[in-house]
């Protein structure tokens, strides 16, 4: 049986231990002239997960002549593209591999499936295969999995069935083609499973993913007529137990009008993609019952595709995505097209997607030579500099809006950070703040990508504390650590499950046994950058109690050996606290409907006490920002940032002032929102905090 410490007598051992072994690492006094530097703070024991190996994509289009250049794969493998994407966004539901054909739309020659191998493998990367749910059927699926992996031994692991089938017509617009009566998101659900079914009968190692929306983006939270719930409260509970991910798309910004405040809205954006992450893993975890893992198979900027901009929000996209829960970010496109020219910030802008310029020409204005990357490339390359499969995300911080920041503890016990200057005219000096991390006397290597760079600039000079950003930068920056004894390894990853009074949040042991490498385990919940002591104990769970009703937790497990090192941070679990399920009152919250940037949501409230409750106040907060109420029903609605307040009201000669012993009252609102739009967890009547349904 394992035995827990108590947990104020853990906490006391382990923050008088984690001084004296983990101290924070702080900067020597800033020099003259730099009061107003930068503060960015990194916690290398405050872990995001691990690179997957193919966290770095890219997507080839049928359509694109050039797929298959020998510099493509050249130009893949400097940047790391470890996944590439096939055959192209919605022209996957036009594909017919053994044809090679995609009637209604144009194939290239040279870019057939086999010669797609080919440089998928010179690249040393691996494919990410669209079945064809569009025009195609689950055994045309399953055939190309067995050419592929059986005839062909290509081993490809990761397929999609279908594209963006939201676009189908069910709710209106048809972008996507689907030739199925039914275009329901309940008849894409069973149709997927007729295809996860043959094409894993053929191979069982295979993965496969479904389509979701993501929040904040049409059509997400719409109901079409005659569907009791949107596209993706009806495919996770049909799919979350058979298929191996789902994939979501981004695409923010709009891309008329071309303005340089256009462009600075789409660098505040990922902080945003962050929350629409969280809601959609939220969401499977409630509605699948099992934390399925999410790809990002398109991602690209809508505004100032060809300006050095491009390349800093795909630095900061990427690597937002893969520190939220996503294993693979695969930019769109590889190639694309010349669509409109126009100058942003002084930059001349193709309105060309792709990362590798075609060499197209219009309006008088050339692209430059085919195979030129464009700054979106080069945002994408910087990042192999910092971190590659096998290394751990870890938080990090900055006090300045306009200066991102990433870092990741390296496999080879390295700190990479990645600093993002989003200011086209202002050079930042930044001071780092280190905790769980000694850095050593070397100095560190950076490398930088600045405004009108063709290349990176690899440079090791200076130290560990201070760095000045130029505008419009990225640089990453490796420090070496100091020498010392090994540490335990890191705790695998947890779980966690409600108990009555608490959750339990259990996890695999560092290496083999407790005893050999780990003294004991310490869980450590993330606030910010900040680690807090939630308990220690001997075994390889721990039950915590005395949790705030309805907060969301994000945990890490660190094993500490007998002379004081704590290991490196498992990968995090994210839990929810239950509310007292014992509670005198009730709430049951629910979006009834959406359309991307508004939703409707439905509040019923129960009173399980023994009296009736007249003159009742409910309140509650909105997780996120973006979250506003804008009209309410049944009651008198009050907000003031976040927190919103509703009492009874009148409406059509009906009260809702008394919620009788043992009844209801249902109230609704009109919600606003901006990207996500999560459910707010914790509910008080009166200031009783109540169960929430």
């Amino acid at each position: 049986m394992h035995r827990a410490l108590a947990v104020p007598l853990a906490a006391f051992l382990a923050a008088s231990l984690l001084a004296a072994a983990d101290p924070a690492q702080s900067p020597p006094p800033a020099p003259p002239g730099q009061a107003g530097a930068v503060e960015i703070t990194v916690n290398a024991n405050a872990g995001l997960g691990t690179l997957h190996e193919a966290a770095y994509g890219a997507n080839a289009a049928i359509w694109d002549p050039h797929m298959n250049d020998p510099e493509v794969a050249r130009l893949y493998k400097r940047a790391h593209i470890a996944a590439v994407r096939y055959p192209g966004g919605s022209y996957g539901d036009l594909y017919h591999w053994e044809t090679h054909t995609a009637p209604g739309g144009t194939v290239a020659p040279g870019t057939g499936f086999d010669q797609f191998m080919g440089t998928v493998r010179a690249a040393g990367a691996q494919a990410v295969v669209i079945a064809n749910y569009g025009t195609g059927t689950p055994e045309e699926a399953a055939g190309w999995v067995r050419y592929a992996n059986k005839t062909k031994k290509y081993g490809v692991k990761y397929w999609e069935v279908g594209n963006e089938l939201y676009g189908n017509g069910h709710y209106g617009a048809t972008w996507e083609t689907d030739d199925h009566p039914d275009k329901s998101p309940a008849a894409y659900a069973r149709t997927t499973l007729e295809f996860v079914r043959a094409m894993k009968a053929v191979d069982p190692t295979i993965k496969v993913g479904a389509v979701l929306t993501i929040p904040g983006s049409w059509p997400d939270g719409v109901v079409a007529a005659g569907d009791s719930a949107g596209w993706n409260h009806t495919v996770i509970p049909a799919l979350a137990s058979e298929v191996d991910f789902f994939t979501v798309h981004w695409y923010p910004g709009t891309s008329i009008p071309d303005t340089t405040g256009d462009v600075a809205k789409l660098l505040a954006s990922p902080p945003g993609l962050a929350e629409m992450l969280a809601q959609v893993r939220a969401d499977v975890a409630a509605l699948g019952g099992r934390d399925v893992p999410l790809a990002l198979t398109e991602v690209a900027s809508n505004i100032g595709r060809n300006v050095h901009a491009a390349g800093l929000f795909a630095a900061d996209a990427y690597l937002t995505a893969l520190e939220n829960g996503v294993f693979t970010v695969d930019w769109f496109d590889t190639h694309n097209a010349v669509e409109r020219i126009s100058t942003i910030d002084g930059e001349t802008d193709f309105q060309d997607i792709g990362f590798l310029s075609l060499g197209q020409c219009a309006d008088g204005v050339c692209e430059p030579p085919l195979n030129t990357p464009f700054p979106s490339y080069h945002g994408i390359e910087i990042l192999g500099t910092a971190a590659r499969p096998g290394d751990d995300l870890v938080r990090a911080a900055s006090d300045q809006p306009k200066v991102a920041v990433h870092a990741v503890r390296q496999a080879g016990g390295g700190l990479a950070v990645v600093m993002i200057n989003k200011d086209p005219a202002t050079a930042y000096p930044v001071r780092l703040r280190y905790t769980g991390f000694a850095p050593s006397g070397r100095a560190p290597v950076t490398y930088t990508f600045t405004r009108g760079a063709t290349a990176l600039v690899r440079a090791e000079q200076g130290d560990a504390y201070t760095r000045t950003l130029p505008p419009y930068s990225i640089t990453t920056m490796t420090v070496r650590a100091a020498k010392g004894p090994r540490p335990a390894p890191a705790p695998g990853t947890p779980t966690a499950d409600g108990v009555p009074g608490g959750v339990t949040v259990s996890w695999p042991p560092a290496g083999r046994t407790v005893d050999r490498y780990a003294d004991r385990y310490e869980v450590y919940r993330q606030t910010g950058t900040d680690a807090v002591l939630l308990g220690t104990t001997r075994g390889t769970s721990l039950t915590l109690r005395d949790l705030e009703p309805g907060a969301s937790y994000t945990v890490n497990v660190l094993a500490r050996d007998r002379a004081g090192r704590l290991s490196r941070p498992s990968a995090p679990v994210t839990f929810t606290a239950p509310t007292p399920p014992d509670s005198t009152c009730a709430v049951r919250y629910r979006v009834t409907q959406g359309w991307g940037r508004g939703f409707i949501a439905e509040v019923t409230v129960t009173n399980r006490g023994a009296a009736d409750l007249t003159d009742w106040a409910l309140t509650f907060r909105f997780p996120v920002a973006g979250e506003r109420v804008s009209s309410g029903s049944g009651g008198t609605w009050t907000s003031e940032g976040q927190d919103v307040r509703v009492v009874p009201g009148e409406q059509a000669g009906e009260t809702t002032r008394t919620i009788p012993a043992g009844g209801s009252v249902t109230v609704g609102f009109v919600g606003a929102n901006e990207g996500a739009y999560p459910s707010p967890t914790v509910f008080r009547l009166n200031g009783t905090v109540c169960s929430t349904l």
